[in-house]
């Protein structure tokens, strides 16, 4: 018996950088808003049938709010039409965002190692930004993050 070939991506979202940085982010980046608003894309972009092919595997398996990645899995039929749809979402919510494409994989094994990474190099940068106003909760649910990333299977 033959598992599901599935592809994983890992994204970086990128909010509006015009927006107010001192107000804390309109929107908080949750597994819900950005799957909402990629089925949203897929359903506008390629119609029912596009969103029922996509939605067999389509799932949002990690999202850190702090560094504002996340990885999706799609089936290795649908991911191109997901990632064309997910790179024609405008926003989240209210909040204008955009999508980059970080890492194309086949396992969930390279796709840990690559958002593990990368994660943990922007929250070095997050941290230097931060400074003093970095706090023991911020830094915590960084580490539960990480954790996350650790302990994600198929």
């Amino acid at each position: 018996m033959v598992g599901f070939k599935n592809r994983y991506m890992v994204m970086e979202v990128f909010l509006d950088p015009n927006r107010d940085l001192a107000v804390d982010d309109p929107i908080i980046i949750t597994q819900f808003n950005i799957s909402k608003a990629i089925k949203d894309s897929i359903l506008v972009n390629f119609g029912e049938c596009g969103l029922a092919s996509s939605l067999g595997s389509f799932q949002v398996k990690y999202v850190n709010p702090i560094t504002k990645l996340c990885i999706i899995r799609a089936s290795r039929e649908e991911y191109q039409k997901v990632w064309s749809a997910i790179t024609m979402v405008r926003s989240v919510g209210n909040c204008p965002v955009m999508f980059n494409l970080l890492d194309l994989s086949g396992s969930i094994k390279a796709c840990k190692n690559a958002a593990l990474k990368c994660d943990e190099l922007k929250f070095e940068q997050y941290k230097l930004v931060a400074g003093a106003r970095l706090t023991d909760d911020v830094n915590q649910h960084m580490q539960n993050c990480l954790e996350k990333i650790k302990i994600l299977e198929h």
